[in-house]
């Protein structure tokens, strides 16, 4: 048993290992067409992401790294329970507005930071209730309705910033979070702060809570069915408002604390660019590490190079910034086939131990 769970595992790196050199092979052919120099484009891209002898550069990483273990909590959570949540980018989103609405507010200064948190975190968790409410009472497919919370909480943000929240000086972003609410640098002159350590804190709770905790025993029993679930004496409507307000509230404190913890800006810009597509790639780093908390941090080092990476490959290679998010996607994607296949796999297993019950 031992064993052979060992050598699965042994299996699924040698996987990543092969779908890592398919990612690069596919975006080198993509870069060569566009007429530019894969083997410069690479270079720039570790240079400034994996490179142990530059302390900046390596920290950028782990800036890049620590919203998407927010996110990928989420789905990890989501995914244990049988339950298919992309919401994570818009419980974000508004983590991030509750955050900003703090730092509008005329708060004495040992409150604003603990208060930006906590009201990113409840309205993260209220955007992922809403979404809960309408799989839970409704029956509503949880995909088609976080696909238009995501929507809806781009435009209130939009609006907030443009109407509102907007820095008077700057109209490009909204106000930005005062000195008494941002979180301490780990390393000076970077974008490293003190959120990653609270993220790593986080992962390491959202674990004892899964597996050593009633209520995360509940969640993974309900992945293993409805109808389990049920024989159980589990209530599956109660335990999926459990997953959609905990995933929100992960991604909303995610949201709160790149607001809290990211200069320079300390605020949401147009379009919300400095936040956009972390809940979408927390995908990518939940499948790459197997929905495991432990997992998803090694996991979004690996990604939140790649993001860190993207200016290396603009700035040596000269590769304009389009078909670079083309190579980072390509490769993301890659990455998340070995793990969503891991995970389907054994999926499929557990089904057809109890009989072809359907989660």
């Amino acid at each position: 048993m031992v064993n052979s769970r060992f050598t699965e595992y042994l299996v699924y790196i040698g996987n990543v290992a092969l779908a890592i050199l398919i990612g690069l092979a596919l975006g080198a052919l993509i870069i060569w067409l566009g007429g530019y120099d894969p083997v410069k484009a690479y270079t720039g891209l570790f240079e400034t992401s994996f490179n142990p002898s530059d302390y900046y550069y390596f920290a950028s990483t782990l800036s890049y790294a620590t919203p998407v273990i927010f996110t990928g909590l989420t789905f990890a959570i989501s995914s244990r329970a049988g339950i298919f949540n992309i919401g994570a980018e818009g419980q974000m989103y508004m983590g991030a507005l509750g955050a900003v609405i703090v730092a509008s507010m005329n708060l004495p200064s040992p409150l604003i930071l603990p208060m930006a948190l906590i009201t990113g975190t409840l309205m993260g968790a209220l955007w992922g209730l809403i979404a809960g409410l309408f799989r839970a009472l409704r029956n509503v497919n949880e995909v088609v309705a976080t696909i238009m919370l995501n929507w809806i909480a781009f435009w209130i943000i939009e609006y907030a910033r443009n109407y509102g929240l907007g820095d008077p000086r700057r109209q490009e972003k909204t106000i930005s979070m005062p000195i008494e609410g941002r979180l301490p640098l780990l390393v000076k002159n970077t974008e490293l702060s003190m959120a990653f350590v609270i993220a790593l804190v986080i992962a390491i709770l959202v674990y004892i809570f899964m597996w050593r905790t009633k209520i995360g025993y509940y969640i993974r029993v309900l992945g293993a069915g409805v109808k389990t679930a049920k024989y159980a004496g589990i209530d599956p409507r109660i335990i999926t408002l459990y997953v959609f307000i905990i995933g929100g509230a992960l991604s909303g404190l995610g949201g709160a604390l790149e607001i809290c913890g990211r200069p320079p800006t300390y605020a949401i810009t147009t379009a919300a660019s400095n936040i956009a597509g972390f809940g979408f790639t927390g995908i990518s780093v939940s499948l790459l590490g197997l929905n495991h908390p432990i997992l998803i941090i090694p996991a979004s080092v690996i990604i939140g190079g790649l993001l860190a990476g993207s200016r290396g490959m603009q700035i040596k290679a000269k590769v304009p910034l389009e078909m670079v998010m083309a190579v980072q996607g390509l490769i993301i994607i890659a990455l998340s086939v070995p793990g969503f296949t891991f995970v389907y796999r054994r999926w499929r297993i557990k089904k057809a131990l109890r009989g072809g019950e359907s989660a």
